[in-house]
């Protein structure tokens, strides 16, 4: 069972054109409206693939309400937490050379009655038989809950830092996946996993990332602040993942132009986590799911017929001085 929290999600509508122009009016050659945010697209990941999922997220408004519907006719499990502000709504503007514009909306307010509610519905969601044993004991943990994502105003930096206690607590392995204060600040509450992309990593680490060795330093000093492990993932470099029992990289060659890149991030959070959460088989699929998505328009999660695990190789202990794209 993967539990995804979402503290700020959101109703994502995507236009397709051949290519932005600036104080020009254009029509749009395709569009599509999606329900959004990181954990979110981490459950439909999961949904489409066949794996069981439960997604706790917050509701209000009439983007709210139409996110709900278009969860539900998707198959994914709600645990929805009402707030008295509306979900938040997104545009992303796709050009045909795989160039994304995304104009985000900060999100809606939430008191503190609301936050406490949303930890802990999180806490509460994975289902009895997953809560055995501490998540450190499990080689392959039972559940995991995901904090995934932004946080909307009025929740502090500490949010994903509380989950994280909670759900050890609880005996639940924990992952997030997010940036800036709220991913320093859930690294002393040493979260089994975090999730962090080239950018964010070298944000974390407050580093320049130019070649392989330097993305793995980066990721050891996430580990050493408490990051049980980190998978880290580099666009067209791959991803790596830096653990206890030692490091890998993997990539695979894109078998179709790139369509979007928005949601390859979660997909590929949702393989490794689908896979079993440890290790470089569960890194593969990582890599396989997220090169998937981005052959997919908007943030179109991919399927089994997508998902082609044989293209990607995997590699321990990579060549430090590989230059990153």
């Amino acid at each position: 069972m993967i539990v995804t929290v979402t503290a700020n999600p959101s109703l994502d509508r995507t236009f397709e054109v051949d290519r932005l122009r600036r104080g020009e009016v254009q029509r749009a050659q395709g569009d599509r409206v999606d329900p959004g945010g990181k954990g979110v697209n981490v459950s439909r990941a999961l949904v489409a693939n066949g794996y069981a999922t439960r997604a706790v997220l917050i509701s209000g408004g009439h983007a709210g309400t139409e996110l709900l519907d278009l969860l539900a006719e998707a198959g994914v499990p709600i645990i929805e937490v009402p707030v008295s502000q509306g979900v938040r709504s997104n545009l992303t503007l796709a050009e045909a050379d795989g160039t994304v514009t995304k104009l985000n909306e900060a999100g809606p307010v939430l008191r503190a009655e609301e936050i406490e509610e949303l930890l802990d519905a999180a806490v509460a969601a994975p289902p009895n038989y997953a809560l055995q044993t501490p998540s450190s004991s499990i080689d392959r943990p039972t559940a995991w809950i995901a904090g995934c994502g932004s946080l909307p105003p009025g929740v502090g930096a500490d949010f994903y830092a509380l989950l994280v206690a909670r759900a050890r607590d609880a005996g639940v392995a924990t992952v997030v996946d997010s940036s800036g204060a709220a991913l320093d600040a859930c690294l002393a509450a040493r979260p089994d996993l975090v999730k962090p992309n080239l950018e964010e990593l070298a944000e974390a680490a407050r580093t320049r990332i130019a070649t392989m060795g330097d993305a793995v330093k980066a990721a050891e000093a996430l580990r050493t602040a408490g990051a049980g492990a980190v998978l880290a993932s580099l666009g067209a470099d791959g991803a790596i993942l830096v653990a206890a029992e030692g490091v890998w990289h993997a990539q695979a060659p894109l078998a179709a132009p790139v369509a979007s890149t928005v949601g390859a991030g979660d997909a590929a959070l949702a393989g490794f986590l689908a896979s079993g959460g440890r290790g470089p088989d569960a890194l593969a699929a990582a890599v396989a799911w997220g090169t998937a998505a981005v052959s997919l328009p908007g943030s179109t999660m991919p399927g089994p017929k997508d998902i082609d695990l044989g293209a990607v190789r995997v590699t321990r202990d990579p060549d430090a001085a590989q230059a990153l794209s």
